[in-house]
C-alpha cells in the first residue's frame, strides 16, 4: 500500500462525530499527531475534556462538515449512524464535495453498503473503517483499523490511520471491513467469556484470580483479552473500556449476519445470553469484563469488596463460597 506522509497529505482537517470512549481516544491520537480536529457530540460535556488538547468544538453536524477534509462517525447505534449521514442536515447534505466519510462505528455490512452507495451518489468519498481495540488500547496506539472501499481514497487517508493505529488492513469493497469487525468482536466476546469461566474455576478451587492471570500469561492460553481484561476480572474493577450494553448490540449484529449467511453461531448465542444476564443485573454500563460476575453467581462465589457500581452487592478479589444457612423451627 502506498504510504503518504502527513506533510504531503491533503487530509489535514478532521471532523469526529461521536466523542464517547472510542471517539475521544481517536481524537486524542489525532491531536497528538498535530492534525486539526473538530468534534461534535450530542453531549457537549464530552468535548470539554479535549478542548485543552486543542479540539475545536462544533455546534452542529453542518458546522463540523463545512470545512473538514475527512469526517469520522464513531457512534453507538445503527440508527445514529444512518441519521448522521442520511438524515436532514446530515453529512450527505452538508459535507463538502471532496470530503471523505470514514465510518468507524460497528454496524452491519448491509447498512455499510447502503451508506457507501448513498455517499457515492451524493459525490462524497466513503470508507468502511471500523477499528479493533478498546478505548485504552486506542489511546496508546495498540489497535488495528480495517479499511474497505475505494483503494486510492484509503491510501490518501493512510496518514490519518497511521496516527491512530499500529496497523491498517485493506480488505476490499465496502462492507467487508464491517464483516471483519464482527468476526473480530465475536472472538473477543468468546475469549472474554472463556477467560471468566477459567478464572472462576480456579477461584472455586482456591486459586487466587490474580495469580492465575499471571500463570495464564505464560501459558498456551495467553491472549490479548487475558492481557486487557484478566486484571480487571481479578481486581473486580470494571471501568468501561467497552460497555456491555454496546457489546450486546455487536452480539445482535453477529447473530443477524450469521442468519443472513446461513452460518450457525452457537457459542456466540451463549455469550450473548451471559452478557445480557450481566446487563440485567445492573452492569450494562460497565466493561465486558463484568461478565465474570455471572460465572461467580453460577459457581456460588461471593466477594467482600464493592464493585465500581454503586448499590451492587459487596464483593472483593478473594472469592469465597456462599453457604446457605438452614433455618430451624423454633
Amino acid at each position: 500500500m502506498c504510504l503518504i506522509t502527513y506533510r504531503d497529505s491533503k487530509m489535514k482537517r478532521i471532523g469526529i462525530i461521536g466523542v464517547g470512549l472510542l471517539g475521544s481516544a481517536v481524537a486524542g491520537r489525532l491531536l497528538q499527531a498535530k492534525f486539526q480536529v473538530k468534534g461534535y457530540d450530542t453531549d457537549p460535556a464530552r468535548l470539554k475534556l479535549l478542548q485543552n488538547q486543542g479540539l475545536i468544538v462544533a455546534g452542529s453536524i453542518a458546522e463540523l462538515a463545512a470545512d473538514s477534509d475527512a469526517v469520522f462517525t464513531i457512534l453507538p447505534s445503527l440508527e445514529a449512524v444512518e441519521a448522521t449521514i442520511l438524515g436532514s442536515r446530515g453529512l450527505l447534505e452538508t459535507a463538502a464535495g471532496d470530503c471523505t466519510l470514514i465510518q468507524m462505528s460497528t454496524i452491519s455490512p448491509e447498512l455499510t453498503r447502503h451508506l457507501a452507495a448513498a455517499a457515492l451518489a451524493g459525490g462524497l468519498g466513503f470508507l468502511d473503517a471500523p477499528m479493533s481495540g478498546t478505548s485504552a488500547m486506542v489511546e496508546r496506539g495498540d489497535c488495528a483499523i480495517f479499511v474497505a472501499g475505494d483503494r486510492s481514497r484509503a491510501e490518501a487517508c493512510q496518514p490519518i490511520f497511521d496516527a491512530i493505529a499500529k496497523k491498517t488492513h485493506y480488505v476490499g469493497d465496502a462492507g467487508m471491513a464491517s464483516l471483519a469487525k464482527l468476526a473480530t468482536n465475536l472472538l473477543v466476546g468468546l475469549n472474554t467469556a472463556a477467560l471468566a469461566e477459567a478464572l472462576v474455576l480456579g477461584a472455586k478451587g482456591g486459586l487466587s484470580p490474580a495469580l492465575l492471570v499471571e500463570i495464564l500469561k505464560d501459558s498456551a492460553g495467553d491472549s490479548k483479552m487475558l492481557e486487557v481484561r484478566g486484571p480487571l476480572m481479578a481486581s473486580h474493577r470494571f471501568d468501561a473500556q467497552m460497555k456491555i450494553d454496546l457489546f450486546l448490540k455487536d452480539f445482535k449484529l453477529m447473530l443477524e449476519e450469521g442468519g443472513r449467511l446461513g452460518v450457525s453461531l452457537p457459542l456466540t448465542s451463549v455469550a450473548q445470553q451471559l452478557a445480557a444476564a450481566t446487563a440485567a443485573a445492573g452492569r450494562g454500563d460497565e466493561d465486558l469484563a463484568a461478565i465474570v460476575t455471572i460465572f461467580e453467581r453460577l459457581a456460588g462465589l461471593v466477594k467482600n469488596r464493592p464493585s465500581n457500581r454503586a448499590g451492587t452487592e459487596v464483593q472483593s478479589s478473594r472469592f469465597k463460597v456462599q453457604r446457605k444457612t438452614r433455618s430451624h423451627p423454633p
